[in-house]
């Protein structure tokens, strides 16, 4: 939608705002809210040098002007009515950014508030970016305590101590990483004045999809993450760290994501063997988003979610010269999946959100049936942002972005969820998850098996 389209700016006289109904995934998780375990997605930007707050206000303000589909609020109705809706406004109602000055415990309570505090949908728009400065190494390489930083690699661009980290909170039941991603990257070439157009997405060798062969049954029980050692307090928990990124050799039939897939598959496995958990099949939700990246990008929730299977068998003690054969298969079950059409939830979710109840008999059916399908839910999710597409540069005070993080809800019966994506030639991973699965302590160990098993998948050839 685009600002001339925005039912809020249409000509004329004016009238009530223009309402939008929810789309399924909106509706989906709107039906499922929980005080315990709010429902946000988490960015986290580092950024070398300082920012004007004045400046960075005034082009954020602008950004979300360019993007007005992000200026919405749940419109309130009767307890009869078929359907949620957004309303558009024609201006944010709430002061979205705030500055937050450093302290020795400013980035991890920033993380803190990201995922406790959710931005509430009854305000445009339904997101917060709060500006920790000064935060360069303050915190250093703290990665024991689950919200740690390790310090810069080598090459790397030097990490001023007057540096600047961005939290972008966004409320998941309106909108979703990529799409406040594409609005923070308005955000920074306005500042900054210089281009923040997305890089071109990497070639692809062009190869038909097929089926593959002796892919485990999606009506079999997926395997559960087993419990470490829960905490007594709901909410999530995360850890953010900064890992190489694979070696692929070139050619490979696979990609990155399929290294990541393989590797989330066998360190669950490695973990739930620790646990004595029993064998199950394991299945891993995967979100694919085909929106482009530039300005006319579609906002809200756009991707769509798959699930990629792995049967006991591929995965247990899995040998070095077994590696190229299951990167292979997995490359053959994520390429064939990302072929298929399929609504974003499934066609279960479709009909029903159909409106033809009142939309508070559908929510209490929907909490229902969530509760019913608990032990046939994914394992985990894994969602790859990949090549983050924007420079995010913000001119030359402020620099360019060198570590941008995402996270993802981990509400329970997944329990866990894996995000990554990659600036400057580094991977940049973020594992969330319930307290009332595990700790602090099983973040860390389950960060050191992932970093293990993805450099196994480094094969010296395809």
């Amino acid at each position: 939608m685009t600002a001339l389209e925005h039912p809020a700016r249409a000509g004329g006289p004016p009238g009530p705002p223009g309402r939008i109904p929810f789309p399924v995934v909106d509706e989906v998780a709107r039906h499922c809210l929980q005080e315990e375990e709010p429902e946000t997605v988490h960015i986290e930007v580092h950024l070398p040098g300082s920012l004007d707050r004045d400046r960075l206000r005034t082009a954020f303000a602008e950004a979300l002007r360019r993007h007005p589909r992000i200026l919405m609020r749940e419109a309130p109705g009767s307890w009869y009515r078929r359907r949620y809706e957004w309303e558009l406004t024609a201006e944010p109602e709430v002061e979205v950014v705030t500055f937050t000055p450093v302290g020795r415990c400013a980035l991890r309570d920033a993380r803190t508030r990201a995922l406790t505090e959710a931005p509430p949908l009854s305000a445009s728009p339904p997101i917060r970016l709060e500006v920790v400065e000064g935060a360069g190494d303050v915190e250093g390489s703290e990665a024991t305590d689950a919200v740690g930083v390790p310090a810069p690699h080598d090459g790397a661009e030097p990490r001023r101590s007057d540096g600047t980290v961005l939290f972008l909170t966004i409320n998941h039941t309106a909108l979703d990483g990529p799409a406040c991603l594409r609005v923070l990257a308005t955000a920074a070439e306005l500042y900054g004045g210089r281009d923040n157009s997305p890089a071109a997405p990497p070639v692809r060798r062009a190869e038909a999809p097929h089926a593959p062969e002796d892919t485990p049954s999606n009506w079999a029980r997926p395997a559960r993450v087993a419990p470490g050692t829960p905490e007594p307090s709901p909410g999530n928990g995360l850890l953010v760290t900064e890992l190489p990124l694979p070696h692929r050799p070139k050619g490979s039939p696979y990609t990155v994501n399929d290294q990541l897939m393989v590797t989330t598959a066998l360190t669950l496995t490695h973990w739930n063997r620790e646990h004595g958990a029993r064998p199950r099949p394991l299945r891993i939700t995967m979100p694919v988003d085909d929106r482009p990246r530039d300005a006319g990008m579609p906002i809200g929730n756009g991707t769509r979610l798959v699930e990629v299977p792995f049967s006991p068998e591929e995965l247990a003690a899995h040998e070095p010269a077994e590696m190229p054969a299951l990167l292979h298969r997995t490359a053959t079950r994520t390429r064939a999946l990302k072929s298929l059409p399929r609504p974003q939830l499934g066609h279960g979710a479709a009909l029903l959100t159909a409106p033809v109840t009142p939309v508070a008999w559908r929510a209490a059916l929907t909490r229902g049936l969530r509760r019913a399908a608990a032990p046939w839910t994914s394992t985990t999710l894994l969602s790859n942002i990949g090549r983050v597409p924007y420079p995010l540069d913000f001119g030359e005070e402020a620099g360019r972005a060198y570590a941008v993080w995402f996270s993802a809800p981990a509400r329970m019966p997944r329990g866990l969820t894996v995000t990554t994506a990659s600036t400057a030639g580094r991977l940049h991973l973020a594992l969330r998850w319930s307290r009332t699965l595990l700790s602090h302590g099983d973040g860390a160990h389950l960060r050191d098996l992932f970093e293990h098993y993805l450099h196994t998948t480094e094969v010296s050839g395809p």
